[in-house]
């Protein structure tokens, strides 16, 4: 199952001038885009019978079969902590698919407010807690500023706090999923993979929603494997040098006889829990390092946690190697990154 090393880019390749920290935030808007219409699909035969193989960017449309928002629920105490808004009404039903209302090439709320995060960062030229905090509760708090019906645990979390009147600066919880790690590439793309401070900065901004442990020191790792890779370092290199922790050459290379539903799906969990999650993000971009294309639509495919794992898989192949124009041009949100 080896992939080869990476090949001179096709004609249709992104630009190489793109500087390579803003191409890793491109790479993972898109596989978020990618995986957003099979999204959470646990079942692989409603995945391929409902989108066919997927190759780039698709419309998502309901039923959603494998969908948990029939029995999901958030009670607002308050107009300071409805996140729902609007989006109420479809939670509580079956089918009702988590990104309903977005369009293809479009981003899911986390992603969105990872470039609200990255348009901030570069206004301020620096990172300042209460001036995120004031603009990420204003973006929530807004209605149909994102259109999307899912607004996942940790947010709901934190509003919840909001709520019973604590300072919105202790309102983060021990979230254990990998969704928390999506800011990251902004965070290196708006600062630079320079700044001396950098790895503390993405501390400080993960863990005001997320306080787990393990999400803070898998955040701090990809933060560090970005800055080699954007810098020059061979991917794969990087992943078996700089990840031990987390993923093992050994593993690596064991894993590696295995097709991609295997190693995700019955090795690694798809799902959202960041003690498997990011193994198996960092496994899919060792796999397909220099193969951007392939890497995306590879994890969107076999389903789960696709968009969230998609942030690491994504920023990684794209800090390694030029991504594909069709996925630049599909993209929504790609003007506002590297126009």
């Amino acid at each position: 199952m080896t992939h080869d090393t990476p090949q001179p880019p096709d004609a249709d390749e992104h630009p190489e001038g793109i500087d390579t920290s803003v191409r890793a935030f491109l790479g993972s808007l898109v596989a978020d885009a990618v995986s957003m219409p099979v999204h959470w699909y646990y079942d692989r035969r409603a995945l391929a019978r409902d989108y066919g193989t997927i190759d780039g960017y698709l419309a998502p449309r309901n039923p959603h079969p494998d969908s948990i928002l029939w029995r999901s629920s958030y009670v607002a105490s308050g107009p300071e902590s409805d996140i729902l808004r609007e989006q109420a009404e479809h939670w509580g039903r079956r089918g009702v698919h988590y990104h309903q209302f977005l369009e293809a090439g479009e981003n899911t709320l986390n992603q969105q407010l990872a470039l609200e995060l990255h348009d901030l960062l570069r206004l301020d030229r620096d990172y300042h807690v209460d001036r995120w905090l004031e603009r990420y509760m204003r973006f929530m708090l807004k209605p149909g500023r994102h259109r999307d019906t899912y607004v996942e645990e940790c947010h709901r979390d934190f509003f919840t706090n909001v709520g019973a009147g604590r300072k919105p600066i202790n309102c983060g919880v021990a979230d254990v999923h990998i969704g928390g790690l999506v800011p990251v590439p902004a965070i290196v793309a708006a600062l630079g993979p320079r700044r001396h401070d950098l790895r503390q900065i993405v501390r400080t901004h993960v863990g005001l929603t997320h306080k787990d442990a393990e999400v803070l020191e898998a955040a701090d790792t990809l933060t560090q494997l970005l800055v080699r890779v954007t810098r020059g370092e061979d991917l794969r290199t990087a992943i078996e040098e700089r990840a031990s922790r987390w993923i093992s050459a050994a593993k690596i290379r064991q894993w590696d006889g295995h097709p991609d539903d295997v190693v995700v799906g019955r090795i690694l969990s798809p799902a959202c829990y960041i003690h498997e999650a990011f193994p198996a993000a960092l496994f899919l971009a060792w796999r397909y390092a220099g193969d951007f294309a392939a890497g995306v639509c590879a994890n969107a495919r076999v389903g789960g946690d696709n968009c969230h794992r998609g942030a690491v898989v994504g920023s990684l192949l794209g800090a390694a190697a030029p991504i594909p124009r069709r996925f630049v041009e599909g993209l929504r949100s790609a003007a506002r990154v590297s126009g």
